[in-house]
């Protein structure tokens, strides 16, 4: 009798290993699939924050060129009608 509750013991013993077996398998592949699902999000926010880093500031500088830009077309203007004032007077005194 001994022999024989050793033996039913032991297939219990593996048939419950083999089903805690199975559900650790299960969970560990759901818990993969959660942590690449989460970092494929993580991946996606960081390229979108990178992005937008690298659209900013070529907005901001688009913005200070165009202003730079009216600045000095108003002293290429200012120079050049004060040189032309200057040279017409210097012609038409002579």
């Amino acid at each position: 009798m001994d022999a024989t509750y050793r033996a039913e013991l032991r297939d219990l013993n593996e048939l419950n290993f083999s089903r805690f077996d199975a559900k650790l398998g299960e969970r560990l592949a759901e818990s993969d699939t959660r942590w690449e699902r989460r970092l494929a999000d993580f991946d996606v926010t960081w390229e979108r924050r990178i992005a937008e880093l690298r659209t900013e500031p070529k907005a901001e500088l688009s913005e200070g060129l165009r202003g730079l830009e009216t600045k000095l077309l108003r002293w290429m203007f200012g120079f050049w009608v004060s040189t032309l004032i200057g040279l017409g007077a210097l012609f038409f005194r002579g």
